[in-house]
């Protein structure tokens, strides 16, 4: 990795890390500012989203987030994957993984995974069954 690769790869997860303290502090402009025009979001329930729909429909979650717990922020070049721990206001605790791409300083996609509650609903070591008439990949 070169100098220059190296430096892009902090800009970018400084800049992924500033989008996620910005819902903490519910911080609108600030996020604004670190998310492109042409910005698409992607997750179990919305597919690649422009930037007004997710201001419409995700940013209000913004008032049911407390805290994130990072536990990996890996850059790679203008990509960084994230998996933390989020913390709502009512106490529920989840985990997700997202990849955040940056270009020229911006935020202009994130693929969102969904991860479990916590604690999980499966005891560990087992799997939990599908509820009936609900299929299971």
């Amino acid at each position: 990795m070169t100098k220059a690769t190296k430096t892009a790869s902090n800009d970018a997860a400084a800049i992924a890390k500033a989008a996620y303290e910005a819902y903490v502090r519910k911080d609108r402009q600030a996020i604004e500012n670190l998310i492109a025009e042409d910005f698409h979001f992607t997750s179990p329930l919305d597919n690649r989203i422009d930037r007004a729909t997710y201001f419409k429909i995700c940013w209000p979650n913004s008032e049911n987030i407390e805290r994130f717990d990072f536990i990996n922020l890996v850059p790679d070049g203008d990509r960084v994957f994230v998996t933390y721990e989020g913390q709502g206001t009512g106490g529920n605790v989840f985990r997700n993984t997202e990849i955040v791409e940056v270009r020229e300083g911006q935020i202009f996609e994130v693929e969102v995974y969904f991860g479990w509650s916590i604690p999980h609903k499966a005891k560990r070591g087992t799997h939990m069954r599908p509820a009936e008439g609900e299929k299971h990949d």
